[in-house]
């Protein structure tokens, strides 16, 4: 593994963030800047959305 990183927006503050430069569509990273998860969405150029919460469900 090596240390490259690669700048995206967080999606919620607009800064550019450094993440792994090995980041794969679907991935979940917290965010630096506000510690919310982010989703990776597209890689080339990486793009992030706010993850969605999920719900647990336990079958109940």
């Amino acid at each position: 593994m090596t240390d490259e990183t690669v700048t995206a927006e967080d999606p919620i503050t607009g800064e550019e963030i450094d993440i792994p430069a090995d980041v794969e569509i679907g991935e979940i990273i917290d965010s630096p800047v506000t510690g919310a998860e982010l989703e990776v969405i597209t890689v080339d150029p990486v793009q992030l959305e706010e993850a969605p919460e999920l719900e647990e469900d336990w079958g109940e």
